[in-house]
């Protein structure tokens, strides 16, 4: 990934990000993701882009002034020295930023989300393996130690059969996830709700990112801590990732995965959503079987892991009623 910004992409920086680095409280002017849309789809329609807010045009923007005030424009786009100030930091740290309207944007994101994608995204690692597809696992963070076991199993039959683990980061099934896949020699993205920085400069993360095995992910300022909003907002990105998704365990009608997994057979419906369906099942794995989610084959061999990321394609356009979990 160039480190060296886009136009475009520090311009919309500048109207989006906090810029956190800087040591100062974000900017109340930011744009939020619904305006910058409508910032976005106004320049579009005349044949503008981001980066031509950066030349001097005080008319140019003063026209703008029906979709965002122009004073609350010039303050944003006035944000240079503070954004040169956290991509100094992040460079320090070997994170990398790419915006919506650079080539380098996952694909995979903007052709499943559309104007759903993020403006900004903000990762570490080998951003080619972002378009790689590969199985999502999700859970909930306090499991019991077998559902840890059986989850790293999945984590290394994947490694197995070449395919990437896709996951959030988060501790219980997330990272268990992703460990089994690292540790037997494959690989992981994970997609972060909070401190890429604190991820990218973990020490049992840096050799994985070094060998070009791990990239970590986020819509999120490198600096920002976690909160519900950007664990709950994450989620779809997991699953536009991915060839296909298996939730491992869930609360019923709470919590994050409950969230993104419901999200994704009701609104998304851009992969197919496999439930855990061997061992004791939890209400909420049951729930989202009867809103159209697959019974996991618990494939044993890579050949088998293949076969289910391939199948039920159409799943995910017709999700189709499972009498198992009746």
């Amino acid at each position: 990934m160039n480190s060296v910004l886009s136009p475009n992409t520090q311009a919309i920086l500048l109207l989006t990000a906090p810029l956190i680095a800087g040591g100062k409280s974000p900017s109340a002017d930011l744009l939020t993701p619904r305006e910058y849309g409508r910032l976005a789809r106004h320049l579009r329609d005349r044949e503008r882009q981001p980066a031509d807010l950066l030349s001097p045009a005080a008319e140019w923007i003063e026209d703008l002034r029906d979709v965002v005030e122009s004073d609350r424009l010039e303050r944003l786009l006035t944000r240079g020295f503070l954004l040169s100030q956290a991509l100094e930091r992040w460079q320090a740290r070997a994170i990398w930023v790419v915006s919506r309207a650079d080539a380098e944007y996952p694909r995979r994101l903007k052709s499943r989300l559309k104007e759903d994608a993020p403006a900004v995204l903000y990762g570490c690692g080998d951003a080619a393996m972002l378009d790689s597809g590969g199985l999502a696992v999700v859970g909930s963070r306090d499991v019991s130690e077998e559902l840890i076991e059986i989850t790293e199993g999945i984590g290394r039959l994947a490694a197995r059969a070449g395919a990437t683990l896709v996951s959030g980061g988060a501790r219980g099934i997330d990272q268990a996830a992703m460990r089994g896949a690292l540790e037997a020699e494959g690989r992981a993205v994970g997609v972060l709700a909070d401190s890429l920085e604190r991820a990218a400069t973990n020490r049992e993360h840096r050799s994985f990112l070094m060998d070009r095995r791990l990239a970590l992910l986020s819509p999120y300022d490198p600096s920002a801590g976690w909160n519900v909003g950007h664990a709950m907002q994450r989620n779809k990105l997991i699953y536009a990732l991915s060839d296909a998704a298996l939730v491992v365990s869930s609360d019923l009608e709470k919590g994050g995965t409950w969230a993104g997994a419901t999200e994704q057979l009701e609104k998304y419906r851009v992969v197919p959503v496999y439930v855990r369906a061997s061992g004791e099942m939890s209400a909420g794995l049951k729930a989202l079987g009867a809103k159209g989610a697959l019974p996991w084959p618990d494939p044993e061999t890579p050949g088998a892991l293949l076969e289910a990321l391939e199948a039920k394609s159409a799943a995910s356009a017709e999700p189709v009623q499972q009498t198992l979990f009746s």
